[in-house]
Order: C-alpha cells, then structure tokens, then sequence
C-alpha cells in the first residue's frame, strides 16, 4: 500500500511538472554570470545537524547611495565546529562568511563594496539570517538591519557609501534566533518601528538527533522539538533609538515560531496590521488598534489555521491584494504535501481560505516554498506569485522517495484571480535549494527582477526579459508628514481602460528578504494611468490624473 501510494504522490509531481505552460509573452533570463555577481551562502553543514545549517539566506533589493539603480545585500552563515564544543559560538571571521554588499554599476554589472562600506560582518559570534531595510532616521538614505542566531545588528547609512553599526545605541541587539524583521510605522508618526521574528528556543547544547539511527540518516529537527519565543516590536523613539514595546503592545506571544512577517492595513481604518508566519504551530495576525496595542486575531479572522482547522509549516508571506478587490489578502508559503496557503479578505475583517478554489492548491501540493511574493510579472494588470523552493531536509528523498531536497522555483500567473503554473525561463527546470528572494526592476525598464539566495549554493539574478512589453507605471513614494521611504502609503490605480489595482508601499515580504519599496502598476494596453490615489499613513490624499505609461512618478507627499 505505501509503495502504491509513493508512486501515486510521484506520478502526480511529475504530471504537475508536465502541465505547467510556458507564456509566450514574457521570460525571465539567468544573468547571474554578466553580473558578475558570484556570493554562495555558506551554511556550514555538520553531521549534527544544527538546525540554523538550513534556515539562512536572506537577500535584499536597495539602492544605498541614491544613485538611482538597485544594489544587492546578501546575508551569510558562519563557521560551525562538528560538533560544537560547550560554550563556543559561530565564527563569522573568515571572508567567505561575510555578509555581502553589491554595488550596480551603471553598465549593469555589480562590484562587490562590503569592505568598503563597512559591512563585513556583524558580530563575529552571530550566523546571519535576515535582513530589513527601511530609512529609520528619515535621512533620505536607505538602512540595513540583519538578523541572525545570536542577536542582531542596525547598519545605519552614512550617506557617503558606508554603513555604521548602531546596534547598541540604537537598543535593537534583539537575542536568541531572530528570522525575518521589517520596517513599518505602526502608529503613524512618521518614524519607521521595527518588527522582528523569533523562531524557536534553540541551543547548540539542545540540539536534538533527530531521523533513522543509521549512517547518513540523521535529519534536521522537526521544530515541535523546541519552544517557541516572543517576537519583538521595537518603537522608533526619534532620536535614533528605540524601545523594547512588545509586552506593552501585546504582540510578546511566547507560543510562536515566527519565521516571515509582513504588513497591510487589512481592514482600512488607516493603522497598518501585522501577519506572521508560525511554523507548525498558530499564524499570527496582529490587528491594531491604533492606539499602541495590538489584538491577535488570527482564529477569529480566519487565518491561524488552513480550512481543515491545522496547522502548517508557514514559511514565507505576503500581504497583498491578489484579486483587484481592494483588500489585502495574504499568501503562506509551507512544505511539502501542505499546499501554500491563500487567504482571501472577505472585507468584512475575515478572510476564506481559497487555496483549492484558485489552483494554488494543486500547484503546490508537492513543493515546499520559501520567500514568495505576489507581483505582476507581465503587466497585464494581475500579480502574479513567485516561489523560491526546496525542502528543509537534505535528506528527505531517503525518507520520501516521491520528494526532493532541490526544487525549481514555481512562477503561477494569475488570470483574474486564478493561478495556472509557467515555465517562464531556463531557472524554472532547474533545482535549486531555495530560501530568500528580493524583487525589484534591477534595470529600470519598467518589470520585476528578481535575485535569489540558495542556502548552501551560489545565488541566482533573474532578468525579466519581455515584462515591459505591456505598458506600466512605477511610482516612487517619498514622504514629508509620513516616513521618507512612504512604508505603509496605500496607492490605488485606475488604467485608462478602467481596471483598478491596489498596492502597499512595503519592503518586508516572503523569507528573510527585502524588496524594492518602488510600486511597478502593469497596464496592458493602456497608454496612461487615469487615476494615481495615494493614502499616506499621515492621512494625506494625492491624486494624479492620466500620468503617461512607461515611467517612473516620483510621488512626493504635500505638505497639507
């Protein structure tokens, strides 16, 4: 009966892998090797199996000096002892562990500056994670704050292409197993807050043997092994500090193992909310009550749990209006045999879960996703959902015949709320050991690149090859009232033949990554957007009318 159904769970991968379609209008091109972009996430694998080996991989999209082209940021391992003595720590001191910085050169190719920024490592006992990027101090110049096991590190930007590391004064060291972590401004004064994730209270000295007890065998550490932690919500106080506000906010939930995080004002009263991805146990969703505190409502909203009332492996996330309706929905990505998790607002503060009834379900039954995020990969005016995949367990095909430990990334394009799987590109037929992705217009042509690291393995650069060919329009968010990056901005737009699609100014989505804040609205046909609205988390309203296709508007909040 097993080797039936092994063979049934194969069959049917194999007939997902062959029904997947190739759109003939747009592709994306590995251009990794003419970018000259050569950083491997070095993870460090031992016989131990210490669970932080194939957690990493964050990867960020920014362009750090203003120079108008996107820049890369990698996170990066350490060295690890097999086995690790009592009382020793992660070593981050060689080279090959350092985080990475890549600078755009204006002919496209990247120079690696992590030197010379000053940005060659965090503390040299921490193995990296994450990464969040956002302006904390509204000096026009884009941050950099990276997670990792043993505590994390603020890089504030000096405006001269260096980096200086503010942690201790800043208050933000965190501690334990921080994962994903983003900016947003959560009550409104201008300033950017910070929102990290914890996974689970886990020690080299609690590490577990987990698998079969026989050669090659041991597997890393299903995370019921471990307890869970608090988040932590750190309030920007100003004057480039920041205070510890969890408890008193009420988002200091020890019961979680928080791995992705994003923000949308799901229920637009105006004050931005907070989703996170738990593995295995609970989702979070954290409305705000717009006076400092938040409320979890994940159960009663509908989101905690899938519709068959469990839990799942949330992963990565997004919080995005998939459907053209106005509201923010939200996808999980998990593992395997899971299906990725798709909840839609039902607009009236509950969400359904639509997995099976949009395709999602049996697009991804067999696959295990990381970071992930809803965009327009054609500009036909729908988001489409990017997946960087692989399983957690390097030896699951020993376990589970039917799966495999590398995986291709999954594109599903979305035809009107629908999702049907493509194979646009070369990378889509390759496998890769997934984990963080960044998505950004790399060369301001007007569609979604997007950048991704390998846990283990060389990272990837994905050119979208096709994308602009429909019309479109990028709006650039600066505020004045508002935070300078505009984080939370809500921005409405109405193409000239009247399809309405909606968007959040956001950097933090799917697994330990950050992407570009810059909206890129695709138009199809039209040759003009005929309404730009623009929400402002200080309550301001902008309008532009019939703006010109194939640009970018800077959108400068007014002073009102």
């Amino acid at each position: 009966m097993g080797r039936v159904l092994v063979f049934a769970i194969a069959s049917a991968l194999i007939f997902c892998l062959m029904a997947a379609t190739t759109s003939p209008d747009a592709h994306f091109t590995d251009i990794t090797k003419e970018t000259k972009i050569n950083f491997k996430q070095e993870n460090s694998v031992t016989s131990n199996k210490y669970l932080i080996e194939t957690m990493g991989g964050g990867v960020a999209l920014l362009d750090y000096d203003n120079d108008g082209r996107l820049d890369i940021f990698f996170t990066n391992g350490a060295r690890l002892q097999d086995p690790m003595p009592d009382g020793k720590s992660p070593d981050k001191t060689e080279q090959k562990f350092w985080n990475r910085l890549y600078h755009q050169n204006s002919d496209g190719t990247f120079t690696d500056v992590t030197e010379r920024a000053g940005l060659t490592g965090m503390p040299q006992n921490y193995y990296g994670m994450g990464v969040a990027v956002g302006d904390y101090d509204n000096d026009g110049f884009e941050d950099l704050y990276v997670t990792g096991f043993g505590g994390n590190t603020l890089y504030r930007n000096n405006g001269d292409g260096t980096f200086t590391d503010v942690t201790k004064r800043a208050g933000v060291g965190a501690g334990g197993w921080s994962a994903s972590a983003g900016f947003f401004d959560y009550d409104n004064d201008g300033k950017l807050d910070l929102f990290v994730t914890r996974y689970v209270d886990w020690t080299f000295k609690t590490n577990r043997y987990c698998g079969e007890q026989k050669p090659g065998y041991r597997a890393y550490c299903h995370p019921d092994n471990y307890d869970g932690v608090t988040d932590i919500l750190y309030h920007n106080n100003g004057d480039g500090t920041f205070t510890d506000v969890s408890a008193k906010a009420g988002v200091a939930n020890p019961k979680g193992k928080g791995l992705g995080v994003s923000f949308a004002d799901y229920d637009g009263d105006g004050f931005t909310d907070i989703f996170v991805a738990n593995d295995s146990v609970q989702c979070f969703l954290y409305h705000n009550n717009g006076n400092g505190t938040f409320t979890e409502v994940g159960l009663l909203a509908g989101v905690g749990y899938n519709e068959d009332g469990k839990t799942f492996a949330g992963m990565g996330i997004d919080f995005s209006d998939y459907d053209n309706d106005g509201l923010s929905d939200i996808v999980v990505t998990d593992l395997s045999n899971e299906r990725y998790m798709l909840f839609r607002n039902n607009g009236d503060s509950s969400f359904r879960d639509v997995t099976n009834q949009s395709g999602l379900g049996a697009a991804t039954l067999a696959f295990s996703g990381w970071s992930t995020r809803f965009f327009d990969y054609d500009n036909d005016g729908w988001k489409d959902l990017f997946v960087a995949q692989s399983h957690v367990m390097d030896t699951i095909e020993k376990t589970s015949p039917n799966l495999r430990y590398l995986e291709p990334p999954l594109l599903l394009r979305n035809v009107s709320g629908h999702f049907e799987r493509v194979v646009a590109g070369d990378a889509f037929r390759t496998d890769w050991a997934g984990r963080g992705a960044a998505f950004g217009d790399l060369d301001n042509d007007g569609d979604t690149d997007i950048v991704v690291s390998n846990v283990g393995q060389y990272a990837y650069v994905l050119r979208n090859d096709g994308g602009s060919r429909n019309n479109w329009i990028g709006i650039e968010t600066v505020g004045k009232k508002s935070n300078r990056d505009g984080i939370g901005a809500r921005v409405k737009v109405i193409s000239g033949s009247g399809l309405t699609q909606y968007f959040t100014v956001n950097t933090a989505v799917g697994y330990q990554s950050a992407s570009d804040k810059r909206v890129i609205a695709g138009l199809g046909d039209d040759t003009t957007a005929k309404l730009i609205e623009i929400h402002w988390p200080s309550g301001i309203v902008q309008k532009f009318e019939n703006v010109k296709a194939r640009q970018y508007l800077r959108a400068v909040e007014p002073n009102q």
